[in-house]
């Protein structure tokens, strides 16, 4: 269950369809992740809804009866907003807002909606702004009727609640003014990525919420934004590491989620280039998440998409402080997954450890096992570096040959 403070959290409900790609097991996964996604953006989720059906009804996405149970909820229960599991489309939201009489959100708006939040610098905002520029421009004509309400609230940051007279010519000229923007900083990182000189290139990646930030915080004893919610870190963060005498720069880089709206992928396409042009990959996990398979399937589908796959990479399953087994109650019996695993020397028992040499078991908020991560960063990062500059080899030894760090 999620923590509530006294803030005021806006009254929520989920709405997704079992389909014969997804079941009743993927389905509750999707929505266990858009609860927390909502509780990052504000909201507190009072009811789920499912229906099952062959495919989205093409005008209200669920089915008539489903749509009248909502309603009565909504309404007797006075809440603000109904947010869908998939992405709606324009005439999708604007019949369903008309029937619900709330606000109507999906996934990727609402993901839009935690960025907006999120964007601390100029770049960010700027890249944030033209995905939500780019996912508003063929829903204009149903958008400006809900907005003339001034709600305010989740969905409801960012360019269409100051511009509401705003219409498609001025948004296409917006969308153009922001990509040229982006451009401009685009070429600009670029040639600040090339001034790094020749250091061996480390990026943090992974699904979001898995510790990527605090390990970087750890490591490079910087101090990035850390926090459990979704999406913390927006921004690309830089820093440079010396381990023992090896100097390499680190990137902590946006997490990746199932579903990510394609508009945002091309927004951060200098944060995503980060990733690209790394020389190694940190896959962190978090192991206490029960869909962390999932999560890894997810990240490495990204991987594949910007051609980042082949890269050379330490799997670092983090967060071992945090597992708790699940236990088979027909005849208490555990599986190997989910056996309790409190050593490392149990934990390397499991079948994630035989994924090969390159994996790693950690507690970046506890540090536990960081002399083991600093080890196996130091050799990939040695081998990397001695492989470009041949004749470095004498100055970075390996890591055992320093002897007890201290």
């Amino acid at each position: 269950m999620l923590e509530k403070s006294n803030l005021e959290y806006e009254k929520v409900v989920l709405i997704g369809i079992v389909t014969r790609e997804q079941n009743e097991e993927k389905l509750e996964e999707y929505l266990d992740e858009l609860e927390f996604l909502t509780y990052t953006a504000g909201g507190e989720v009072v009811k789920r809804f499912s229906q099952k059906m062959d495919m989205p009804n093409p005008k209200t996405f669920i089915g008539s009866g489903k749509m009248e149970e909502v309603r009565h909820f909504v309404q007797e229960n006075e809440v603000g907003t109904a947010i869908f599991d998939d992405e709606l489309s324009p005439a999708q939201q604007k019949n369903i807002e008309r029937i619900l009489n709330c606000k109507v959100l999906d996934r990727t708006n609402l993901i839009l909606d935690i960025f907006a939040q999120r964007a601390t610098t100029s770049y960010a905002r700027t890249q944030v702004e033209l995905a939500q520029y780019q996912y508003l421009l063929p829903r204009l004509a149903g958008m400006w009727t809900h907005l003339e309400r001034q709600r305010g609230g989740i969905g409801m940051r960012g360019p269409g609640e100051t511009e509401i007279e705003t219409d498609r010519r001025i948004v296409r000229d917006k969308i153009s003014l922001l990509k040229k923007k982006l451009e401009t900083i685009d070429k600009q990182m670029e040639v600040q990525r090339g001034n790094r000189g020749q250091l061996v290139r480390v990026a943090l990646v992974g699904y979001t919420n898995v510790g990527k930030s605090t390990l970087m915080n750890v490591i490079s004893k910087s101090k990035v934004f850390a926090e459990n919610k979704l999406f913390a870190t927006l921004d690309t963060t830089v820093r440079k590491v010396v381990i023992r005498n090896l100097p390499f720069l680190l990137t902590d880089t946006v997490g990746f989620i199932r579903k990510l709206p394609t508009q945002l992928v091309e927004s951060f396409k200098s944060t995503l280039d980060e990733v690209r042009e790394a020389d190694l990959l940190l896959h962190v996990v978090d192991i206490s998440h029960p869909n962390f398979e999932e999560h890894i399937a997810s990240v490495n589908q990204i991987l594949a998409e910007i051609k980042s796959a082949d890269k050379p990479t330490l799997m670092v399953f983090n967060k071992i402080d945090a597992y708790e087994a699940e236990k088979i109650e027909e005849d208490d019996l555990m599986t190997e997954r989910t056996t309790s695993h409190y050593t490392l020397a149990e934990w390397e028992k499991t079948w994630m450890n035989r994924l090969g040499e390159d994996v790693l078991f950690i507690s970046a908020l506890n540090k536990e096992n960081l002399e083991e991560f600093r080890k196996k960063v130091y050799e990939a990062v040695r081998k990397i570096h001695i492989t470009r500059f041949p004749y470095n080899n004498f100055l970075y030894p390996e890591y055992d040959a320093y002897g007890e760090e201290e």
